[in-house]
């Protein structure tokens, strides 16, 4: 696996991070034997965004348009200092990253990166992380507890272990902690300034630190985004993604 390339892959992902609608849950577990969470309800999104990511070997400013078919398609396109530099198009059956800049491209299976990340990744959940929905289906071992203005709500699948925090007002995820052992790779994601798009509550600015171990290094990684632009429609969107036959393939 390229390593590299999967930092890119993790700045790709991140910027899609918004949540929404109403949707009650039983959950024997907590008081009242309901957890509600607001999540997305949507045909279309798009949206336009600013991403900084930080790393030991990187500093990467960028602009990215976003768009979202529900449960078929995530497309984006990022420029930096007014150049298109790349593309991405996440499908059911995988995840291709075009560079323009160097004539190249990359496909990443689900079965390889669940591999290297160990942790059941596939269309579902990574749109449900975009969407700051629920990561993992419920399960009648999840338990939710109540701390401070919170509802924490633990869920467990095989190694990795996730920790949601629902603001108990506005039933919103305004913060995932994830680890996965015996690696303790973690991640954590922010969310704040909540603003209503078309009758639904979306978070404009994300905070996502991320400790990942590989075979050769530890990266520490920070990435932060912020929407400039998001609107929720029923009204089909386009989604342009051709690679040209000279691209190379890595």
């Amino acid at each position: 696996m390229k390593n590299k390339t999967l930092r890119v892959l993790l700045v790709l992902l991140i910027p899609l991070l918004i949540s929404c609608n109403k949707k009650l849950i039983k959950d024997t577990s907590f008081e009242g034997g309901l957890l509600e969470v607001n999540e997305v309800d949507f045909i279309y999104f798009s949206g336009k965004t600013k991403i900084e990511f930080k790393d030991e070997d990187y500093d990467i400013n960028a602009k990215a348009n976003i768009r979202i078919r529900k449960d078929s398609v995530i497309w984006m396109t990022f420029s930096s200092a007014g150049i298109t530099g790349g593309k991405c198009l996440i499908d059911q059956d995988s995840i291709t990253i075009v560079n323009t800049l160097k004539n190249e491209y990359y496909v990443f299976t689900y079965k390889e990166l669940t591999e290297q990340f160990n942790f059941d990744i596939n269309y579902k959940s990574i749109q449900a992380a975009a969407l700051g929905n629920l990561i993992m289906t419920r399960q009648p071992s999840d338990r939710a507890s109540k701390r401070d203005q919170f509802i924490v709500l633990n869920q467990t699948s095989g190694n990795v272990k996730v920790n949601n925090f629902i603001n108990n007002d506005t039933h919103k995820i305004e913060k995932v902690d994830m680890k996965e052992t015996p690696s303790n790779n973690i991640a954590s994601i922010d969310y704040s300034d909540f603003q209503w798009v078309n009758d639904q509550y979306l978070p404009f600015k994300g905070i996502i630190s991320i400790i990942y171990k590989t075979s050769e290094e530890t990266l520490n990684t920070k990435i932060e985004f912020e929407y400039s632009k998001a609107e929720i429609t029923d009204k089909p969107l386009r989604f342009p993604f051709k690679i040209p036959r000279k691209y190379e393939r890595k």
